[in-house]
């Protein structure tokens, strides 16, 4: 081979690999950590307590976070350690609007979802930090009023069976938006479906969006890597079409 020639194979190579270092981030992206859209999670503790009963105890009677997850991307920078002191002065509000509701005096439903789902949203700049993560899905419960809604139409707790048409239809007329509905499905003893979680879903930019499109299909998403309140979106599925029960506090028998 000719040494002009092999010089030129060896500055292509050299070019190459200073692109790829250069553009190492945006290949990462645009990976298995790409994400289109945010997915604002509430659960109902009465219904996380009755599936996980012998753990949890006296539930709060409202809405309270799960998580603000981006779709499509999990465990996004095991080198970003979640750190309680970032978050100090959220503290309060998070332990009443985002408990957990199996550990209440510990961080560790909260580690998880920074872990796994926070890691990731940091890639928009209003969420690129611990103190904006949680302190924007905060602000955004607030905003969305989810246990006001729900009042306002009407949609209480009660020993009597909703259809789950009626709950989506009511929700995306106030919110403009389809959201995603999951239940329990009903066990052996059990002759209905459990409302269990509600899902918000936005754009990049925060703004609500469908949480899926016609002709989208409802993929199965897990969230078992966790343990207690982390992984109880793994015992949900999106609610079928028919009667589901809501339950009040301390009325978990259907």
């Amino acid at each position: 081979m000719r040494p002009t020639v092999l010089h030129h194979l060896l500055l292509c190579s050299l070019c190459l690999a200073f692109y790829c270092l250069c553009h190492a981030d945006e290949f990462l992206k645009s990976g298995s950590h790409e994400w289109k859209k945010l997915i604002m999670v509430h659960h109902w503790p009465t219904t996380v307590c009755k599936e996980i009963e012998n753990e949890c105890t006296h539930p709060p009677d409202y809405w309270t976070i799960h998580g603000l997850w981006p779709d499509k991307a999990e465990d996004c920078n095991g080198s970003w350690p979640f750190n309680l002191t970032e978050i100090e002065d959220l503290l309060p509000v998070m332990r009443k609007f985002w408990p957990d509701l199996i550990h209440p005096n510990r961080s560790r439903f909260w580690k998880h979802e920074w872990d796994k789902h926070g890691t990731c949203a940091a890639q928009l700049d209003s969420l690129n930090s611990e103190k904006k993560y949680f302190g924007t899905s905060l602000d955004l419960y607030k905003e969305l009023d989810l246990n006001s809604m729900l009042q306002k139409l009407g949609i209480k707790p009660s020993l009597n069976y909703y259809q789950i048409s009626d709950i989506k239809d009511a929700l995306a007329g106030i919110y403009g938006v389809i959201p995603k509905i999951q239940c329990l499905p009903p066990k052996q003893d059990e002759k209905v479906q459990m409302l269990g979680q509600i899902e918000l879903c936005l754009t990049k930019e925060l703004e609500l969006r469908n949480c899926t499109e016609p002709g989208e299909l409802h993929l199965p998403r897990q969230e078992a890597s966790g343990a207690g309140v982390a992984a109880f979106s793994s015992m949900l599925s999106v609610c079928e079409d028919g009667p589901a029960f809501y339950p009040p506090p301390d009325e978990t028998k259907r």
